[in-house]
Protein backbone atom coordinates (compact mmCIF):
# COMPACT_ATOMS: atom_id res chain seq x y z
CA UNK A 1 0.00 0.00 0.00
CA UNK A 2 2.12 3.40 -1.00
CA UNK A 3 0.26 6.35 -0.01
CA UNK A 4 1.27 9.74 -1.60
CA UNK A 5 2.30 12.66 0.43
CA UNK A 6 0.04 14.95 -0.81
CA UNK A 7 -2.64 12.23 0.55
CA UNK A 8 -1.16 12.21 4.49
CA UNK A 9 -1.06 16.15 3.96
CA UNK A 10 -4.97 16.28 3.06
CA UNK A 11 -5.59 13.83 6.02
CA UNK A 12 -3.99 15.58 8.28
CA UNK A 13 -5.39 18.98 7.39
CA UNK A 14 -8.93 17.45 7.61
CA UNK A 15 -8.55 16.05 11.30
CA UNK A 16 -7.17 19.45 12.42
CA UNK A 17 -10.36 21.31 10.59
CA UNK A 18 -12.50 18.64 12.21
CA UNK A 19 -10.81 20.01 16.00
CA UNK A 20 -10.78 23.25 15.35
CA UNK A 21 -14.48 22.80 13.73
CA UNK A 22 -15.44 20.78 17.07
CA UNK A 23 -13.68 24.32 19.30
CA UNK A 24 -15.75 26.60 17.87
CA UNK A 25 -19.14 24.74 17.37
CA UNK A 26 -19.36 23.11 20.64
CA UNK A 27 -16.56 23.59 23.32
CA UNK A 28 -16.10 27.78 22.73
CA UNK A 29 -19.04 28.28 24.58
CA UNK A 30 -19.19 26.21 28.14
CA UNK A 31 -22.69 24.48 28.72
CA UNK A 32 -23.11 20.42 29.45
CA UNK A 33 -24.16 18.84 26.28
CA UNK A 34 -27.71 16.88 26.06
CA UNK A 35 -28.14 13.11 25.19
CA UNK A 36 -29.40 14.02 21.62
CA UNK A 37 -26.59 16.72 20.92
CA UNK A 38 -24.17 14.20 22.10
CA UNK A 39 -26.17 10.98 20.58
CA UNK A 40 -26.62 13.44 16.91
CA UNK A 41 -23.02 13.86 17.12
CA UNK A 42 -21.50 10.53 18.14
CA UNK A 43 -23.39 8.73 15.01
CA UNK A 44 -22.10 11.49 12.53
CA UNK A 45 -18.21 10.66 13.29
CA UNK A 46 -18.88 6.94 13.50
CA UNK A 47 -20.74 7.48 10.14
CA UNK A 48 -17.79 9.28 8.90
CA UNK A 49 -15.16 7.10 10.16
CA UNK A 50 -17.18 4.24 8.10
CA UNK A 51 -17.36 6.17 5.44
CA UNK A 52 -13.63 6.55 5.06
CA UNK A 53 -12.95 3.54 5.61
CA UNK A 54 -15.16 2.19 2.34
CA UNK A 55 -13.79 4.95 0.48
CA UNK A 56 -9.87 3.18 1.90
CA UNK A 57 -11.16 -0.73 0.44
CA UNK A 58 -12.27 0.97 -2.52
CA UNK A 59 -9.12 2.49 -3.85
CA UNK A 60 -6.14 0.19 -2.05
CA UNK A 61 -8.50 -2.89 -1.94
CA UNK A 62 -10.54 -4.43 0.78
CA UNK A 63 -7.95 -6.32 2.32
CA UNK A 64 -6.87 -3.06 3.29
CA UNK A 65 -10.16 -2.19 4.42
CA UNK A 66 -10.47 -4.68 6.60
CA UNK A 67 -7.28 -4.22 8.38
CA UNK A 68 -8.78 -0.45 8.53
CA UNK A 69 -12.74 -1.78 10.40
CA UNK A 70 -10.27 -4.29 12.04
CA UNK A 71 -8.31 -1.35 13.90
CA UNK A 72 -10.64 1.26 14.28
CA UNK A 73 -12.78 -0.91 16.31
CA UNK A 74 -10.29 -1.91 18.39
CA UNK A 75 -9.01 1.40 18.99
CA UNK A 76 -12.46 2.47 19.46
CA UNK A 77 -12.98 -0.12 22.22
CA UNK A 78 -9.80 0.71 23.99
CA UNK A 79 -10.91 4.03 24.26
CA UNK A 80 -14.22 3.25 25.98
CA UNK A 81 -12.24 2.04 28.61
CA UNK A 82 -9.94 5.16 28.66
CA UNK A 83 -13.33 6.64 29.66
CA UNK A 84 -13.12 5.01 32.38
CA UNK A 85 -10.13 6.55 33.60
CA UNK A 86 -11.03 9.76 32.52
CA UNK A 87 -14.07 10.04 34.48
CA UNK A 88 -12.10 9.06 37.66
CA UNK A 89 -10.05 12.40 36.79
CA UNK A 90 -12.63 14.39 36.09
CA UNK A 91 -14.35 13.30 39.51
CA UNK A 92 -10.97 13.69 41.47
CA UNK A 93 -10.68 17.36 40.11
CA UNK A 94 -14.46 17.97 40.57
CA UNK A 95 -14.63 19.26 37.04
CA UNK A 96 -18.23 21.45 35.91
CA UNK A 97 -20.16 19.76 33.44
CA UNK A 98 -20.14 22.81 31.61
CA UNK A 99 -16.34 22.93 31.24
CA UNK A 100 -15.63 19.06 30.83
CA UNK A 101 -16.06 19.45 26.89
CA UNK A 102 -12.96 21.79 26.85
CA UNK A 103 -11.23 19.05 29.11
CA UNK A 104 -11.57 16.69 27.23
CA UNK A 105 -11.12 18.31 23.89
CA UNK A 106 -7.69 19.33 24.59
CA UNK A 107 -7.17 15.76 25.86
CA UNK A 108 -7.68 14.64 22.26
CA UNK A 109 -5.63 16.62 20.87
CA UNK A 110 -2.74 15.59 22.74
CA UNK A 111 -3.37 12.23 22.66
CA UNK A 112 -3.26 12.81 18.50
CA UNK A 113 -0.03 14.08 18.92
CA UNK A 114 1.14 11.52 21.15
CA UNK A 115 -0.19 8.92 18.93
CA UNK A 116 1.40 10.09 16.00
CA UNK A 117 4.58 10.55 17.22
CA UNK A 118 4.50 6.53 18.71
CA UNK A 119 3.28 5.55 15.57
CA UNK A 120 5.97 7.09 13.43
CA UNK A 121 8.42 5.49 16.50
CA UNK A 122 6.91 2.06 15.62
CA UNK A 123 7.11 2.21 12.13
CA UNK A 124 10.62 2.87 11.64
CA UNK A 125 11.60 0.28 14.39
CA UNK A 126 9.38 -2.33 12.95
CA UNK A 127 11.31 -1.80 9.14
CA UNK A 128 14.61 -1.95 11.01
CA UNK A 129 14.01 -4.80 13.63
CA UNK A 130 10.98 -7.12 12.73
CA UNK A 131 12.09 -8.96 16.24
CA UNK A 132 10.39 -5.58 17.59
CA UNK A 133 7.10 -7.58 16.83
CA UNK A 134 8.06 -10.09 19.74
CA UNK A 135 8.11 -7.05 22.13
CA UNK A 136 4.92 -5.85 20.80
CA UNK A 137 3.16 -9.21 21.46
CA UNK A 138 4.77 -9.59 24.73
CA UNK A 139 3.57 -6.07 26.40
CA UNK A 140 -0.15 -6.66 25.00
CA UNK A 141 0.18 -10.35 26.61
CA UNK A 142 1.10 -8.57 29.70
CA UNK A 143 -1.18 -5.87 29.05
CA UNK A 144 -4.81 -7.57 28.81
CA UNK A 145 -3.47 -10.21 32.07
CA UNK A 146 -2.98 -6.72 33.55
CA UNK A 147 -6.33 -5.13 32.28
CA UNK A 148 -8.11 -8.90 33.08
CA UNK A 149 -7.26 -7.95 36.87
CA UNK A 150 -8.94 -4.66 36.50
CA UNK A 151 -12.25 -4.00 38.45
CA UNK A 152 -14.92 -1.47 36.89
CA UNK A 153 -17.65 -2.30 39.47
CA UNK A 154 -19.42 0.43 41.13
CA UNK A 155 -18.62 -1.73 44.01
CA UNK A 156 -15.63 -0.49 45.91
CA UNK A 157 -14.06 0.07 43.16
CA UNK A 158 -11.01 2.57 42.39
CA UNK A 159 -13.38 5.26 41.63
CA UNK A 160 -14.47 5.25 45.80
CA UNK A 161 -11.05 6.37 46.29
CA UNK A 162 -9.72 9.71 45.52
CA UNK A 163 -7.04 8.61 42.48
CA UNK A 164 -3.35 10.59 43.46
CA UNK A 165 -1.62 13.06 41.38
CA UNK A 166 0.38 11.86 38.72
CA UNK A 167 3.85 12.59 38.32
CA UNK A 168 3.43 15.78 35.28
CA UNK A 169 0.82 16.96 37.74
CA UNK A 170 3.40 16.91 40.68
CA UNK A 171 5.78 18.60 38.81
CA UNK A 172 3.16 21.25 37.46
CA UNK A 173 2.15 21.80 41.05
CA UNK A 174 5.50 22.57 42.68
CA UNK A 175 6.43 24.55 39.70
CA UNK A 176 3.74 26.82 38.86
CA UNK A 177 1.24 28.46 41.96
CA UNK A 178 -1.73 26.29 42.16
CA UNK A 179 -4.92 27.53 42.78
CA UNK A 180 -8.29 24.99 44.11
CA UNK A 181 -10.92 27.32 42.80
CA UNK A 182 -12.26 27.43 39.16
CA UNK A 183 -12.73 30.62 37.69
CA UNK A 184 -14.52 29.75 34.39
CA UNK A 185 -12.74 27.90 32.44
CA UNK A 186 -9.83 30.30 32.23
CA UNK A 187 -6.35 28.21 32.40
CA UNK A 188 -4.93 31.03 34.87
CA UNK A 189 -5.97 33.91 37.14
CA UNK A 190 -4.27 36.80 38.60
CA UNK A 191 -4.58 36.69 42.20
CA UNK A 192 -3.11 39.84 44.64
CA UNK A 193 -1.22 40.71 41.96
CA UNK A 194 0.32 36.90 41.47
CA UNK A 195 -0.42 34.91 38.66
CA UNK A 196 -1.83 31.04 39.20
CA UNK A 197 -3.25 28.46 37.66
CA UNK A 198 -6.08 27.11 38.38
CA UNK A 199 -7.49 23.44 38.20
CA UNK A 200 -8.34 23.49 34.38
CA UNK A 201 -5.10 23.73 33.46
CA UNK A 202 -4.10 20.76 35.99
CA UNK A 203 -6.89 18.76 34.68
CA UNK A 204 -5.46 19.24 31.33
CA UNK A 205 -2.20 17.70 32.01
CA UNK A 206 -3.63 14.95 33.79
CA UNK A 207 -5.42 13.72 31.07
CA UNK A 208 -2.74 14.59 28.54
CA UNK A 209 -0.15 13.08 30.46
CA UNK A 210 -2.31 9.95 30.83
CA UNK A 211 -2.76 9.78 27.34
CA UNK A 212 1.04 8.46 26.80
CA UNK A 213 0.13 5.27 28.53
CA UNK A 214 -2.55 4.86 26.75
CA UNK A 215 -0.68 5.04 23.22
CA UNK A 216 1.43 2.47 25.27
CA UNK A 217 -0.82 -0.55 24.38
CA UNK A 218 -3.35 1.57 21.66
CA UNK A 219 -0.69 1.30 18.97
CA UNK A 220 1.01 -2.40 19.27
CA UNK A 221 -2.76 -3.31 18.98
CA UNK A 222 -3.44 -1.57 15.82
CA UNK A 223 0.15 -2.89 14.35
CA UNK A 224 -0.64 -6.44 15.52
CA UNK A 225 -3.79 -5.57 12.50
CA UNK A 226 -1.95 -3.83 10.22
CA UNK A 227 2.06 -2.67 8.95
CA UNK A 228 0.30 0.47 7.04
CA UNK A 229 1.20 3.44 9.28
CA UNK A 230 -1.29 5.31 7.24
CA UNK A 231 -4.23 2.91 8.60
CA UNK A 232 -3.11 3.14 12.02
CA UNK A 233 -3.14 6.91 12.18
CA UNK A 234 -6.36 6.95 10.57
CA UNK A 235 -8.02 4.76 12.68
CA UNK A 236 -6.38 6.39 15.88
CA UNK A 237 -7.68 9.48 13.98
CA UNK A 238 -11.44 8.67 13.71
CA UNK A 239 -11.52 6.94 17.27
CA UNK A 240 -10.45 9.92 19.02
CA UNK A 241 -12.40 12.13 17.28
CA UNK A 242 -15.78 11.09 18.37
CA UNK A 243 -14.60 10.32 22.25
CA UNK A 244 -16.16 13.43 24.04
CA UNK A 245 -19.46 13.05 22.28
CA UNK A 246 -19.17 9.42 23.29
CA UNK A 247 -18.10 10.35 27.37
CA UNK A 248 -21.64 11.88 27.34
CA UNK A 249 -23.28 9.48 25.33
CA UNK A 250 -22.41 6.50 27.20
CA UNK A 251 -21.46 8.10 30.83
CA UNK A 252 -24.31 6.33 33.26
CA UNK A 253 -23.28 3.35 30.63
CA UNK A 254 -19.97 2.62 31.64
CA UNK A 255 -20.96 1.74 35.32
CA UNK A 256 -22.60 -1.01 33.84
CA UNK A 257 -20.06 -2.67 31.85
CA UNK A 258 -18.31 -4.48 34.45
CA UNK A 259 -16.53 -6.89 32.04
CA UNK A 260 -15.46 -4.92 29.82
CA UNK A 261 -11.88 -4.97 31.24
CA UNK A 262 -12.05 -8.23 30.58
CA UNK A 263 -12.94 -8.60 27.19
CA UNK A 264 -10.72 -6.18 26.16
CA UNK A 265 -8.07 -8.28 28.05
CA UNK A 266 -8.77 -11.27 25.78
CA UNK A 267 -8.80 -8.98 22.47
CA UNK A 268 -5.15 -7.93 23.65
CA UNK A 269 -4.11 -11.14 24.20
CA UNK A 270 -4.99 -12.42 20.67
CA UNK A 271 -3.63 -9.51 19.19
CA UNK A 272 -0.42 -9.97 21.38
CA UNK A 273 -0.34 -13.98 20.55
CA UNK A 274 -0.71 -12.70 16.90
CA UNK A 275 1.85 -10.65 16.80
CA UNK A 276 4.25 -13.42 18.17
CA UNK A 277 3.08 -15.73 15.90
CA UNK A 278 3.78 -13.09 12.46
CA UNK A 279 7.29 -12.55 13.94
CA UNK A 280 7.98 -16.32 14.32
CA UNK A 281 7.23 -15.92 10.70
CA UNK A 282 10.06 -13.65 9.88
CA UNK A 283 12.18 -14.86 12.72
CA UNK A 284 15.75 -13.24 12.53
CA UNK A 285 16.82 -13.96 16.34
CA UNK A 286 19.96 -16.40 15.74
CA UNK A 287 18.54 -17.75 19.45
CA UNK A 288 15.07 -18.80 17.86
CA UNK A 289 15.02 -21.76 15.31
CA UNK A 290 19.09 -20.87 14.88
CA UNK A 291 17.95 -18.06 13.07
CA UNK A 292 15.37 -19.37 10.14
CA UNK A 293 11.90 -18.20 9.40
CA UNK A 294 9.45 -20.87 11.56
CA UNK A 295 7.47 -22.57 8.63
CA UNK A 296 5.13 -24.28 11.01
CA UNK A 297 3.59 -21.38 13.12
CA UNK A 298 -0.09 -20.46 12.33
CA UNK A 299 -0.90 -17.63 9.85
CA UNK A 300 -4.34 -15.50 11.70
CA UNK A 301 -6.21 -13.88 8.59
CA UNK A 302 -7.69 -10.84 9.14
CA UNK A 303 -11.52 -12.21 8.84
CA UNK A 304 -10.84 -13.97 12.06
CA UNK A 305 -9.13 -10.93 13.94
CA UNK A 306 -12.31 -9.48 13.07
CA UNK A 307 -14.39 -12.45 14.17
CA UNK A 308 -12.89 -12.50 17.43
CA UNK A 309 -12.68 -8.65 18.36
CA UNK A 310 -16.53 -8.23 17.45
CA UNK A 311 -17.49 -11.27 18.95
CA UNK A 312 -15.85 -10.87 22.63
CA UNK A 313 -17.35 -7.12 23.00
CA UNK A 314 -20.86 -8.60 21.95
CA UNK A 315 -20.03 -11.11 25.13
CA UNK A 316 -18.80 -8.63 27.31
CA UNK A 317 -21.39 -6.02 26.55
CA UNK A 318 -24.44 -8.81 26.63
CA UNK A 319 -22.54 -10.04 29.95
CA UNK A 320 -22.36 -6.80 31.37
CA UNK A 321 -25.69 -5.27 31.10
CA UNK A 322 -27.31 -9.06 31.98
CA UNK A 323 -24.79 -8.70 35.00
CA UNK A 324 -25.91 -5.71 36.34
CA UNK A 325 -29.50 -5.30 35.22
CA UNK A 326 -31.18 -6.24 38.44
CA UNK A 327 -29.36 -2.40 39.72
CA UNK A 328 -31.42 -0.56 37.35
CA UNK A 329 -34.89 -1.84 39.13
CA UNK A 330 -36.13 0.35 41.47
CA UNK A 331 -36.11 -0.97 44.72
CA UNK A 332 -39.43 -2.63 45.93
CA UNK A 333 -40.77 -1.27 49.68
CA UNK A 334 -43.33 -3.41 51.44
CA UNK A 335 -45.97 -1.52 52.95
Amino acid sequence: MSVDLWVWLVTAAAIIAMVVFDFYAHVRTPHAPTFQESARWSVFYIALAVAFGVGLGMVWGWGHGSEYFAGYITEKSLSVDNLFVFLIIMTKFAVPREYQQKVLLVGVVIALVLRTVFILLGAAAIAQFSWVFYLFGAFLIYTGIKLARENHDSDGDVRDEPAPDGFAVRVLKRLVPTTDEYHGDRLSVRIDGKRFITPMLVVMVAIGSTDVLFALDSIPAIYGLTKEPYIVFTTNAFALLGLRQLYFLIGGLLERLVYLSQGLAVILGFIGVKLVLEALHTNELPFINGGEHVEWAPEIPIWLSMTVILGTLAVATVASLYATRNDRKPAVTES
